[in-house]
C-alpha cells in the first residue's frame, strides 16, 4: 500500500498529468462536435442508413486517445527523463511490484478521465445532434449504454498500453510514435493491403476492433465486449512485454 500511495503522490504531483486528462477531455468532445458539424448539411439531404447516432458522438475519441495514452507513458518515461526512475528501482527492486503500480495508479486516473470524457462527448454531441433536427441515442437504449462504457473502457485500456509503451521504450517521444503508429497509422493503411490480410488487418487490428466495440451499427461480432476483448488481449500482451523489458536491463 505504501507503494502505492507513492506512485499516486508522483502522478498527481506531475502537472503534465493533469494538462493531458483535461486536455483528452477538450479534444475529444470538439472532435466529435466538429465531426458532425462537418457532415450536418450532406445528412440533412440524405442520412446514411448506417447512421450510427452513439458511435458519431465518440468520434474524437480517435484523437483523445493519443492524449490519454501520453498520459500513461508519462508515469514511467519522466522518472527516466528526471533520473527519478534509480530512486524507485532501489526503493523496490521487485520491477513486477513498479510496474503492477504504476499500472494501477495510471488506470485509476484514466478512469476518472474516460468517465468525464465519455459523459461530456456523449452530452454534447447528442444536444448537438437534437438542434439539428436529427436522430438521437437514447440513454436507456441497451445498446447505448454499452457502448457508452465500452467506450470508457477503451479509453482505459489504452491508458495501461501507454503504461506499458513507456516502460518499454523510455522515452515520451518513443512511447508517442508507437502510439500513433498503432492508433492511427496502421488502421488508416490496414484495409490498403491485398486479400484476406487487408479484411483482417481493416477488422481485428487491436485498435480498431477497440473503437468498433463502442460503435452500434455496422460492426458484428467485434461491437461490444468482442472489440473491447482484441483490445484488452494486445494491452495485455504489451505489458507482459514491458515486464520482459524492465527484467532484462538496468535503469
Amino acid at each position: 500500500m505504501d507503494l502505492l500511495a507513492s506512485e499516486w503522490i508522483k502522478v498527481r504531483s506531475v502537472r503534465t498529468t493533469w494538462l493531458l486528462a483535461a486536455g483528452t477531455v477538450l479534444v475529444t468532445v470538439v472532435v466529435s462536435l466538429l465531426g458532425i458539424s462537418g457532415l450536418m448539411a450532406d445528412w440533412r439531404a440524405d442520412l446514411p442508413t448506417d447512421f450510427d447516432p452513439t458511435g458519431i458522438s465518440f468520434k474524437g475519441i480517435l484523437v483523445g486517445q493519443i492524449l490519454v495514452a501520453t498520459l500513461g507513458a508519462q508515469t514511467f518515461t519522466s522518472e527516466y527523463a528526471t533520473g527519478q526512475i534509480v530512486t524507485s528501482l532501489t526503493i523496490t527492486p521487485r520491477r513486477s511490484v513498479l510496474l503492477a503500480m504504476k499500472l494501477a495508479v495510471a488506470a485509476l486516473v484514466a478512469l476518472v478521465t474516460a468517465v468525464v470524457t465519455v459523459v461530456c462527448s456523449f452530452g454534447a454531441s447528442q444536444a448537438a445532434l437534437g438542434a439539428a433536427g436529427l436522430p438521437t441515442a437514447d440513454l436507456a437504449d441497451a445498446d447505448s449504454v454499452r457502448a457508452v462504457l465500452c467506450a470508457a473502457g477503451y479509453l482505459v485500456l489504452t491508458a495501461v498500453l501507454g503504461v506499458a509503451l513507456g516502460a518499454i521504450t523510455r522515452s515520451a517521444s518513443g512511447a508517442l510514435a508507437i502510439v500513433v503508429t498503432v492508433a492511427l497509422l496502421v488502421p488508416a493503411l490496414a484495409p490498403g493491403l491485398p486479400g484476406i490480410v487487408g479484411d483482417l488487418a481493416g477488422t481485428y487490428w487491436p485498435t480498431t476492433a477497440g473503437q468498433a466495440s463502442y460503435a452500434t451499427v455496422g460492426t458484428g461480432g467485434l461491437s461490444g465486449p468482442g472489440g473491447l476483448a482484441v483490445m484488452a488481449v494486445f494491452t495485455v500482451w504489451t505489458a507482459l512485454a514491458a515486464h520482459l523489458t524492465l527484467r532484462t536491463r538496468d535503469a
